[in-house]
């Protein structure tokens, strides 16, 4: 017999083994048991949480030979049927290569008969946002007022692409990402049972590769199963899977705190000569700096997942850097990743990041510059006679300066005084009649 790929084989084939969707299975569960079943759901998340698996347990549920029932058995015809993907009365339809309104059409068809060994026709359409605009246009009349013995079931990664008058005709459930904490959970019982031997460095390094998916772990631990012989150690998992070192990234972050330019340089040769992703690189480095926020900020490890030797690292980091001077760290990594995806060259993008870093300004807060004036004017000498005092010259320059300063109170100069002259001539033409009589006499 062919191997099962652990993904496969360890699917879920009850609610109660599904990770990190109680809001889902709850709800689901109580449609099931208070018979209240929607004509249509839409699953919507991440891939690899389970959108797929949740709707073969729900057909199988519904189409279970010993009745409608929260817990399929599993051992009927039509739920081995339904795990295997071939029972005639449960369409799972890839919606990226069934994407036209002539499938839609057919499906609109089909419908219309009863089932031929089941209780409901189900369609479950994966990836339903890959469906043109004419296909959702044909589906909508059929999808509000199906049969009675229909129903649709959706799945996508991508809901914003989904028409509003689709959404609006279905019960939407939101898959959520899989905890680090669930999955790691998850591999070590996987790892129990088929008697492989890792350690916990390995487990950690590939729940978190999986970034919440649980079939991407499975598919990770998979790999890992063939490339080593013995025991499946972290150091296995960084070699294999082209993973980046975290004590590069606590070298990077010393680099930068010293404002050691050719230390940050040499690093970069280091990184690209090493053949790393460059890409893969700056995520590293993102989620490295995002932890040391943490610490920075609550003073504690209990957020990270990370062992126990880093968790020290980064508290002694703390009194390295203010919470002012990570966020912009942070911020200048964002920008390179975005310039990065416009086709900008890796390592020259690279480089021009690890020297704004090493470059950057530490962080001033306003509260301390109010310090520094305040100190500075308690330093300052303020009393003049204290300064003449001091420098004898003082005296004789603040003289001149007086001198050349015009007053303060006068704000218009004072006109001069006329001559005698001036005035008579001033007074003739202002009295003329007294001119004439001084003539006369």
């Amino acid at each position: 017999m062919s191997y099962l790929v652990l993904a496969r084989k360890w699917r879920p084939f009850v609610w109660e083994d599904m990770l990190g969707q109680e809001h889902v299975t709850s709800t689901l569960k109580n449609a099931i048991r208070n018979e209240r079943l929607a004509h249509a759901y839409l699953f919507t998340g991440p891939r690899g949480v389970g959108k797929t698996t949740a709707a073969r347990i729900l057909a199988k549920s519904l189409n279970c030979e010993k009745g409608i029932s929260v817990v399929p058995c599993n051992k009927c015809s039509n739920c081995k049927e339904i795990s295997d993907g071939i029972n005639t009365d449960v369409y799972e339809i890839d919606g990226a290569s069934n994407r036209g309104i002539n499938e839609i059409r057919s499906l609109r068809e089909k419908i219309k008969y009863m089932p031929s060994g089941a209780r409901y026709k189900i369609y479950i359409i994966d990836e339903v946002h890959m469906l043109t605009k004419e296909a959702f246009n044909a589906l909508l009349k059929t999808l509000e007022e199906p049969p009675e013995h229909v129903i649709f079931i959706f799945a996508t990664t991508e809901p914003h692409k989904v028409p509003t008058t689709i959404i609006s005709r279905c019960q939407r459930f939101d898959f959520r990402r899989i905890s680090t904490k669930e999955i790691m959970k998850s591999l070590r019982t996987i790892c129990k049972a088929e008697n492989i031997k890792i350690d916990d460095e390995a487990i950690q390094l590939i729940s978190m590769k999986a970034d919440g998916s649980l079939r991407d772990s499975q598919s990770i631990l998979d790999q890992m199963i063939s490339y080593t012989e013995g025991t499946i150690t972290g150091e296995d998992v960084i070699k294999a899977l082209g993973l980046i070192e975290q004590e590069v990234f606590f070298q990077l972050t010393d680099i930068v705190h010293n404002k050691d330019l050719k230390k940050g340089i040499q690093l970069v040769e280091d990184i690209v000569s090493k053949g790393y992703d460059v890409e893969e690189f700056l995520s590293g480095l993102e989620d490295h700096l995002r932890n040391l926020l943490f610490v920075v900020s609550t003073k504690n490890t209990e957020l990270l997942q990370t062992s126990e030797t880093y968790k020290k690292r980064y508290l002694t980091q703390t009194e390295k850097f203010e919470e002012g001077d990570v966020l912009r760290l942070i911020k200048i990594i964002s920008d390179a990743r975005i310039k990065l995806k416009r086709g900008v060259q890796p390592r020259f993008q690279l480089e021009l990041t690890v020297i704004k870093m090493i470059k950057m300004d530490k962080t001033v807060t306003v509260e301390d510059l109010i310090a520094q004036v305040k100190e500075m004017a308690v330093n300052m000498p303020l009393d003049q006679e204290n300064i003449a005092t001091e420098n004898p010259s003082y005296d004789k320059k603040e003289q001149q300066i007086q001198d050349r300063r015009p007053e303060k109170n006068n704000k218009e100069k004072k006109k001069p005084e006329k001559n005698t002259s001036e005035k008579k001539k001033t007074e003739n033409i202002s009295n003329p009649e007294a001119s004439k009589k001084k003539k006369n006499y």
